[in-house]
């Protein structure tokens, strides 16, 4: 048989890829009901077996990239057959490292070579991270090499005063992201997790001055969770007291309080939460919101990626095993950035960006 063409493989490659129910079944690890596609399914039915938040997929339809539907005396929004279609082919392109700006290029293009266009593009990006990840390994390598031979713990590293080594890793331009070449899912699944894990860079620590606030909680079911609801609480109290004329430097940040000890549990649904935005000492606040004194504290902060929540998981690793620091009591607050131009442009959802904040405090060696 005679062998393919690049461009008939690539063709191939996209019926497949269009077609992603042939890819899902190799791909996903499907939980008992995914396969059960002729009946409409709720947000937190999709969320549990799929494995992704209700705020997740509140993130995917306000950006467009799903769809949801009313049924008539029912509560809740459904997901039909072609949006739970869409949300596990969005799954498979995340882990392939596919940011979620070329996802929404690659559903709205018709076009199978405007796709493989994209998809090229990444391939491209890899091979560049594998030279230079190639070129730090043989620097190593040789680096292990001298230290055997010279078997002395005080040498002098000479090795690295070598022009030439000099030149090379200045040449070496480091992305935000490296993936490894996976065979299967495990071993896709495998260097996500890898992928995911936050360095020093990702993490900054900062302190939150002391503040008032005026604080909404909510607990209990809501059709997107509770986290929204809380939100939309604060939103309509900002807006109708017109509060960014007064406090421009206002902050609206919000915690999970599910649990008594206030500690964010990776994975699970939040059953309550408390928003806050920061207010004038003065400013009175009408019910059911409270007013609130928050003392401030050193936290540990990173942004949040694609509204994957799960980096809270990866947050409180980096804590752990900083050896300087450790966790703090006090909420983990989820803080919006650019708190006064989002809200004076209609706090819209694709437009928010998140800082995850896990309170802190130095160890005592």
């Amino acid at each position: 048989m005679s062998r393919r063409t690049q461009k008939e493989l690539q063709l191939f490659f996209m019926e497949i890829f269009l077609d992603m129910d042939i890819v899902s079944c190799f791909i996903l690890n499907r939980k008992e009901g995914v396969n059960n596609m002729n009946q409409m399914q709720t947000i937190g039915t999709v969320s549990k077996n799929l494995g992704i938040s209700s705020r997740m997929l509140r993130y995917y339809e306000q950006i467009g990239l799903i769809g949801s539907r009313r049924v008539e005396d029912y509560a809740y929004r459904v997901y039909d057959e072609e949006a739970i279609r869409r949300l596990r082919q969005i799954i498979i392109l995340r882990k392939l490292r596919v940011p979620v700006k070329q996802i929404r290029e690659i559903f709205g293009n018709s076009s199978a070579l405007g796709v493989i266009d994209v998809f090229e593009q990444n391939i491209r990006e890899l091979d560049g991270q594998m030279t230079a990840l190639s070129t730090v390994k043989s620097i190593l390598s040789r680096l292990v090499r001298e230290l055997q031979e010279k078997a002395n713990l005080n040498l002098q590293l000479d090795y690295l005063g070598d022009s030439s080594v000099f030149a090379v890793v200045d040449s070496i331009s480091f992305p935000k992201n490296i993936l490894q070449e996976e065979t299967s899912m495990e071993d896709l699944n495998k260097a996500n997790e890898t992928l995911q894990k936050l360095e020093d860079k990702d993490v900054r620590i900062i302190y939150l001055p002391p503040m008032t606030v005026a604080a909404a909680r909510f607990s209990g079911k809501a059709e997107y969770g509770v986290g929204p609801e809380a939100t939309g609480m604060i939103e309509k109290f900002v807006y109708g007291t017109e509060l960014l004329k007064m406090k421009p430097d206002a902050r609206g940040m919000g915690f999970d309080c599910s649990r008594a000890d206030l500690r964010v549990e990776v994975g699970a649904t939040p059953t309550a939460y408390e928003a806050w935005v920061s207010i004038p000492e003065d400013m009175e606040v009408p019910p059911p919101l409270v007013k609130k004194t928050f003392s401030g504290g050193m936290y540990a902060a990173h942004v949040l990626r694609d509204w994957n929540f799960q980096d809270w998981g990866l947050l409180q690793e980096w804590v752990s095993k900083s050896g300087r620091y450790e966790e703090a009591d006090g909420p983990c607050f989820e803080e919006i950035l650019n708190y006064y131009n989002l809200m004076n442009n209609g706090a819209k959802m694709e437009d928010t960006q998140i800082d995850l904040l896990l309170p802190i405090k130095e160890m005592i060696k």
